[in-house]
Order: C-alpha cells, then sequence, then structure tokens
C-alpha cells in the first residue's frame, strides 16, 4: 500500500485527546510515530478517525450555533473564503472547535500559535517549516526551510510554498479518484491558523505585522488560501490606518452553567453521583470562574472527599436523599476553604459578620436593604460611573437605530405604540438578527453615542427623582454628572469594565465596547433602581 492509504496518527492532539474522542483543549501539540520519517502532503491534515458533524455538536454543549456558522462560512470544498475571526474568552472552544471541523472536513491546514511564535522570524519560519514539508532534525543541523526575516521574503517564500502544496494536493485527489479508494474529495485550498492572536499586539513590531497578516490574502492574489484568527479580544482592537479585508466575526460566548454541567459530567463513571455532587458545588464555583479547566481542577479533589464516606469510592451508587444528605454534611467544611484557597476570595472579616447579625437580629429593615445591596455588586462605585457603565452595555448590545425609540423624553418604552402580533415572516426575521447580533457578540460604539445615551438616562433618573427633590445632590440639571464622565469612562476602561479599541480608519474616531455580563449589569441596575430590561432590546 502507499503512504496515502496507510492509516496516519493524528498531527494534532490536545490534552483531552488519551481519555476523549475530542479535543477540549487550546493547546496543539504534533504527533507522529516515526519522527524521522520525512514529511509528507499527509502531514497538513489534522488525521485521526473521521467524526461527524453531529459528534463535534453533542461533545462541545452550547456551541451548537458558532459551529454551523462556521462550516457555514468555510463553504463547500474549493471554494474561496474571506478571512475569520474568531474570538471569546479563555477557555470557551475556540481552537478545539476549529480543529474538530477540520478533522471533520478533511482540509489541510497550517496551525501556529502566536503564544509558542512569539516574535515575526519564528512565526514565519514556523509557517514555512509547515509548507515545505521541512522537520528540523540532527541531520539538517535543526535549520529551518528557509530564513527568513523581513516581510517582503516571507511573501515570496510562502507563494512559492503554496504553489508546491496546491500542486501536490491536486496530484493527491487524482491519485485518490483514479485508485476509486475513497468516495471523499480532497480540495486544493489550504487554510492558515492563528492562534492566540491577540498576544501578536504585545510584539515590538505589531504595527508592521498585523496589517502584513490581515492583508496576507491580497497580496498573495491566491484563492486557494484561507485565513483564521483565534483571539481572546474582539477585531476592534486591531483598527489600524491600513486598509484591508475586515475579518467576519464569530463570537464565543462564556459557558452557562448547564453546558459546564454537561461537559463535567462526560467521562464520568458514575454520572448520577457526580450530579449529585455539582448539585452542591457547582454554582459557587461558577460564580467565580467559567473556565473548564480551572473548575475541573478545582472540583476533582472536592469530589474524592464528597467519596469518602462511600466504599470502593462510589462505584454503583445511585444517591437517594438520605445519602444525598449525609455527603453533603460531610463535604460542606470543605467547600468554602477550597474557594479561598484555590481562587483567593476575600471574605467578610469577622467584625463585619458581627454587625450583619446584629442587624438581623434588630431586625433595621432600611440598613438591611442597604447591606444586601451593596454585597450584591462586592464593589464601591459612584452613582456616575454606574450610569456610565450602564450606557456603555446598552450601546453594546442594543442596535444603534433602536437609540431614538428607546432613549426618549418619556423614558423609552412607556410612549411606544400597543404592538401588533407580529406575523411569521416577521418573528424569522427576529430569530435570524437575534442569531447575527449573537454570532457578532457585544458591538463597538463611538464616544458621541455612549454620551448621548448616557445623558438620556441621567435626565430620565432626575425627572423621576425630582418630586422628592433629593436626586443626585446637584443643580442646574445633569451638570455635576456629565462634569466628571471621561474621568469616569477612563477608570471603567482601566478596570477592563469597558474596553478601548484603535480609531476606526472609515470613521476616524476611537471605538469602545462593554466587557460586562448581563448579570452584572442588572446588579448594577437594581443598586440604581433602574428598569434596565425596559431599555434593553431582546430583553
Amino acid at each position: 500500500m502507499d503512504k496515502e492509504k496507510t492509516s496516519q496518527l493524528p498531527r494534532r492532539m490536545t490534552r483531552s485527546s488519551a481519555s476523549s474522542p475530542t479535543s477540549t483543549s487550546n493547546n496543539v501539540i504534533a504527533a507522529k510515530v516515526h519522527s524521522l520519517d520525512p514529511l509528507t502532503i499527509n502531514d497538513l491534515f489534522v488525521g485521526g478517525n473521521p467524526i461527524s458533524l453531529d459528534d463535534i455538536i453533542s461533545d462541545f454543549p452550547g456551541r451548537r450555533s458558532q459551529i454551523l456558522e462556521i462550516v457555514r462560512l468555510l463553504g463547500p470544498l474549493n471554494s474561496p473564503m474571506l478571512p475569520l475571526f474568531v474570538y471569546g474568552g479563555p477557555s470557551t472552544g475556540k481552537t478545539s472547535i476549529i480543529l474538530q471541523l477540520f478533522r471533520h472536513l478533511n482540509r489541510p491546514l497550517v496551525y501556529s500559535s502566536c503564544r509558542t511564535c512569539y516574535n515575526q522570524g519564528i512565526l514565519f519560519e514556523s509557517i514555512l517549516n509547515q509548507l515545505f514539508l521541512h522537520r528540523k532534525n540532527a541531520a539538517n543541523g535543526y535549520a529551518n526551510a528557509r530564513r527568513c526575516d523581513r516581510p517582503s521574503d516571507f511573501v515570496n517564500f510562502l507563494r512559492e510554498a503554496l504553489t508546491n502544496v496546491i500542486n501536490n494536493l491536486k496530484e493527491k485527489s487524482e491519485k485518490l479518484v483514479s485508485n476509486k479508494t475513497t468516495q471523499e474529495k480532497i480540495g486544493n485550498m489550504t487554510y492558515f491558523v492563528f492562534d492566540n492572536f491577540h498576544l501578536v499586539r504585545e510584539w515590538d513590531n505589531s504595527s508592521t505585522i498585523l496589517p502584513l497578516l490581515f492583508n496576507l490574502y491580497d497580496m498573495l492574489k491566491m484563492h486557494e488560501v484561507g485565513l483564521i484568527f483565534i483571539s481572546s479580544t474582539s477585531p476592534d482592537t486591531f483598527y489600524s490606518n491600513m486598509g484591508y479585508v475586515e475579518p467576519i466575526p464569530v463570537y464565543f460566548p462564556d459557558y452557562t452553567e448547564g453546558d459546564i454541567r454537561q461537559i463535567l459530567l462526560r467521562n464520568q463513571v458514575n454520572q448520577k453521583l457526580y450530579s449529585s455532587f455539582l448539585d452542591v458545588v457547582l454554582k459557587s464555583f461558577y460564580g467565580i470562574t467559567k473556565q473548564v479547566g480551572d473548575l475541573s481542577a478545582a472540583l476533582k479533589p472536592l469530589y474524592e472527599k464528597y467519596c469518602e464516606p462511600l466504599s470502593d469510592k462510589g462505584k454503583g451508587v445511585a444517591p437517594d436523599q438520605q445519602m444525598r444528605r449525609r455527603l453533603l454534611a460531610h463535604i460542606s467544611p470543605y467547600i468554602g476553604p477550597s474557594l479561598n484557597e484555590i481562587f483567593k476570595v476575600s471574605s467578610l472579616s469577622s467584625t463585619e459578620v458581627e454587625t450583619r447579625k446584629e442587624e438581623k437580629r434588630k431586625g433595621n429593615p432600611s440598613r438591611l436593604e442597604k447591606s444586601e445591596e451593596l454585597g450584591s455588586l462586592d464593589f464601591h462605585m459612584s452613582t456616575s460611573a454606574k450610569y456610565l457603565l450602564i450606557s456603555a452595555f446598552l450601546a453594546s448590545r442594543n442596535p444603534a437605530t433602536l437609540d431614538a425609540s428607546l432613549f426618549d423624553s418619556k423614558g423609552g418604552s412607556d410612549n411606544r405604540k400597543r404592538k401588533r402580533k407580529p406575523s411569521e415572516k416577521a418573528r424569522e426575521r427576529k430569530e435570524t438578527l437575534e442569531e447575527e447580533l449573537l454570532m457578532k457578540g457585544p458591538g463597538t460604539f463611538p464616544l458621541e453615542r455612549l454620551l448621548a445615551i448616557f445623558q438620556c438616562l441621567v435626565s430620565v433618573s432626575e425627572d423621576e427623582e425630582e418630586p422628592n427633590n433629593d436626586g443626585f445632590g446637584v443643580e442646574g440639571g445633569n451638570g455635576g454628572l456629565m462634569s466628571d464622565v471621561l474621568l469616569q469612562l477612563s477608570s471603567l476602561c482601566n478596570a477592563n469594565f469597558i474596553f478601548k479599541g484603535r480609531s476606526c480608519p472609515i470613521e476616524g474616531s476611537t471605538r469602545y465596547r462593554s466587557t460586562i455580563s448581563e448579570d452584572l449589569a442588572l446588579k448594577v441596575a437594581r443598586s440604581l433602581k433602574f428598569p434596565l430590561s425596559k431599555y434593553l432590546y431582546r430583553s
């Protein structure tokens, strides 16, 4: 048999590949049986056993819409594609899903992590080594396929290497068709995956390398090239004054508590017992971190403690209500110390605890209400900063075209006309729009729009407070609040509540984006007694 018929070990594997049929990690490593064998065109494929799209969707809970969207954007075989920008928080499945989709589609890709390739030269050489099918070893003195320091040399070498790869792919495809060894076709497209792309902004020559990578599609002028950028920051953080084809964004939100429960339940010997364990601890830990890796590492020793009263570590045990209560009483003393030790959660001092106990015993309703309100936020923030944070959240979540109808002089939805019953087509259009907004993630907005929303919300709040004449304690309208709004905005940006991007090359103004979740926005609004849902589109 020739080399193309032989089964190959996956070239790219992840940390959990040994225990799971699919990968769930963002770290990609190479794996081959014979490290001294010369590389072939097969090494550009992810490899491994074929996997269906339904298996990928079931292995990544809460990621169905993102998976289907990426498959749609990649398109059918040999179809040109616009660059993709996949972004979201850490441990949200971005890299793992991309690799599994290429395993499903059986298409070649060149993977480069900007974490291991920590400068321009290493990144260029890593890409060229893969395309030239070159492996560094003692025989060649651990030399690279091409020495490349300048971007112009990289583009020339890249065009040469891609021409060779495309010819090899055509030969492989023709050979498979002539031998009739498989019904699956192999295209001529080659995809470049740049993982941890947000780290490029920290490089010394980021102002040069970023426009080069974004313009790579136009520079090469080869339709057989696809570009995929994976980042933990949004596309607006990469704005530059140099024009390029804007990538299509695909947003990966944080996993919900239900999604994390499904992920953690996989590969558990006794899922009923582990589910009862998650009922006790998951909510507390999920409020601190939503990263699957951190949660898995933190819950493992706790689960061992949970199973201590059971024989044989709880194998085959179906817990009833009495057993659940017994196990809960056993593990309760370990939950608090585990939270404080692993995640360093600051708890209340002993004096504050005693003060709150005394207030509860005396039954002071006003003091209790204020105490609970401050406890729900867990941090202090001025009134103007709270309104500014809510304004930024609404500007990121609401379409700009709805500002006139939502933020009017009478408080948003109170004076809106009575809505008619939506038709079937209207509901379909709304669902399509909601899906598009989900894929794009929180939107960006200019400073002018933020200030307009902020001024509207403050004026509405002052109108409601005017009968009591205690409002915000300022005279002459909202001048007191508006005086330090820019200072508050700078503080919120430094605290990472609002992200400040670069200047948009089209508009010429700086754009901002809210980074807070809806839960935090609701807490802030609740502390102000502000009806956030009244102004939130799709609420």
